[in-house]
């Protein structure tokens, strides 16, 4: 059979054969001719083949074609969105103060004209902003940013529609750096509240706002990242999406939605060495802008829960030196605040906070953001592993303030010590004991008992783990040391472990974990 014809050898057909037929034709009865003759030689093969090939599987059947509008068109979610996205501007008038006095002498001005002329010292001048808002009800609330409103003066809202309103301020909130705003009218469109917490990392979102003022801009990406906290603002309380949809100066303020049209993030911030999108940029997450909004609208104010510990996320290392499970995940309280719902509630420092209120805690930001968003005097449970057994704490939060948040700040003391003393080298450092006089001269307070870094090795395995010259060592392994030798027992103890070490530090406390020299 494969002697008679082959599907790959060249069948020769002289034209000149068929002189009749036409060249479209004969190419017609080629392209039969090789069908059929392949037919053929698939129908031997089925017949003569080998049991394990006598019967050919079906080749697979083709996919079936996706929706390519639903993968290749946002516009229906875009023409729902936009009427509710607003510009805002914003203005306030401020007195120009003398910089640069040499700028008005005639000499320098003969050489280089007006160009650098400033406004005279005292005269008043008027400062202007731009960013977006969120249109959230039809009779004229708006979500937006506080830093696109803080200290205006003056606030007009424009639609995508052409229509113009001047606003009032209702509520701002500088930890959160949001803001609601009013307008006086009714029958507006409105973007509808999604829920941030469904939100996954990969979905597709759409950015929406008035980018440097070019005019209301659409750009679409994906949540890069969820939980984030970036400390260029405030810094509170943030829990921001991460996305790499398009957002600059402009868009503070607008609308992260998702496919569905709904609102799943504000917009507040981008990350770029040059002020410029570069694809990292940070939304508020619906949720947390619902409760700050309900509370701004009804009150004109946000109150948050506070517990009144410093904590610090659990490390590999630290849950080993704690012979936690494998992969425990939490926050480990380094200090507890005097007078605070913790200290009422009996927490204690070295417990490991794994959740609040049933729901896992897995970083500080976590729960730092869940506290807040609790009302003070409230109820909360937390799952605590104290001693390696878990148990649960009720405590009744405590209002947060600036000025408590200041206490949990200033939480723990710090310091350094006297005359160094023998070096454990094992850890490679040399310690000193924390006389009182050595403690006023270096302003930790009082009552603070440990020993203090003298010197560190730089090769040394604590410097290694960052630990630095005056801290004060607390602890090692929860328990107290105040001298050089309860030190290096409490290490010899350890063996090869990690020793897990309280340190104090410009006023601050940290577990810090070290893995000895053998």
């Amino acid at each position: 059979m494969r002697k008679e014809i082959s599907a790959h050898a060249p069948i020769r057909l002289s034209h000149k054969l068929f002189p009749e037929v036409s060249a479209r034709k004969f190419s017609r009865f080629l392209k039969t001719l090789l069908t059929a003759a392949l037919l053929v030689v698939s129908a031997g093969c089925q017949r003569g083949g080998s049991p394990s090939t006598a019967t050919a599987s079906p080749a697979p059947a083709p996919p079936a074609p996706a929706d390519a509008s639903a993968q290749s068109s946002y516009a229906d979610a875009v023409a729902r969105v936009t009427p509710a996205v607003v510009t805002v501007r914003a203005s306030r008038r401020t007195r120009a103060a003398e910089q640069f006095p040499f700028m008005d002498d005639p000499t320098f001005r003969e050489f280089f004209g007006d160009r650098f002329r400033q406004t005279p010292e005292g005269q008043e001048r008027v400062e202007r902003g731009l960013g977006s808002g969120v249109l959230v009800s039809a009779d004229g609330y708006i979500l937006t940013n506080h830093h696109v409103v803080d200290g205006a003066e003056d606030i007009r809202i424009e639609l995508n529609d052409g229509r113009a309103f001047s606003a009032k301020v209702v509520g701002s909130d500088q930890p959160s750096d949001l803001a609601v705003l009013k307008v006086e009218t009714t029958g507006l469109p409105v973007l509808p509240l999604g829920d941030s917490d469904r939100v996954r990392v990969g979905d597709v979102v759409l950015a929406v706002g008035n980018p440097l003022g070019v005019g209301q801009t659409v750009t679409s990406g994906i949540i890069s990242a969820k939980g984030r906290s970036t400390g260029l603002s405030d810094g509170s309380f943030e829990d921001f999406l991460q996305t790499d949809a398009a957002i600059n100066r402009g868009n503070s303020g607008g609308a992260l939605v998702n496919t569905q049209g709904e609102l799943v993030g504000i917009n507040s911030q981008i990350l770029s060495p040059s002020g410029g999108n570069i694809g990292i940029g940070f939304a508020i997450p619906s949720n947390m802008a619902r409760n700050v909004m309900e509370q701004l609208i009804k009150t004109g104010r946000v109150r948050r829960g506070q517990l009144g510990v410093n904590i610090q996320p659990v490390t590999t290392e630290i849950a080993a030196s704690l012979g936690l499970a494998e992969g425990t995940r939490g926050v480990i309280i380094n200090n507890v605040v005097a007078g605070s719902a913790a200290e009422r509630a009996g927490l204690r420092r070295g417990d490991v906070v794994t959740a609040f209120n049933g729901q896992p805690v897995s970083d500080t930001n976590s729960l730092r953001n869940r506290v807040a968003s609790a009302q003070p005097g409230s109820e909360v449970t937390l799952t605590v592993v104290r001693d390696g057994r878990e148990q649960q704490v009720r405590a009744s939060l405590g209002e947060f303030t600036p000025e408590n948040a200041r206490r949990e700040d200033e939480g723990g003391g710090g310091g350094e010590g006297g005359q160094p003393t023998r070096p454990t080298g094992r850890l490679g450092i040399s310690v000193a004991e924390l006389t009182p006089q050595m403690a006023e001269r270096l302003r930790i307070p009082e009552g603070t008992q440990g020993v203090v870094v003298m010197a560190v090795d730089p090769s040394g395995p604590a410097a290694m783990a960052g630990l630095r010259e005056r801290d004060v060592i607390v602890e090692v392994n929860r328990q107290q040391v105040r001298t050089s030798e309860e030190l290096r027992a409490a290490v010899e103890r350890t063996g090869t472990r990690p020793v897990l070490l309280l340190v104090q530090r410009g006023g601050t406390n940290a577990f810090i974990t070290v893995t000895p020299r053998p």
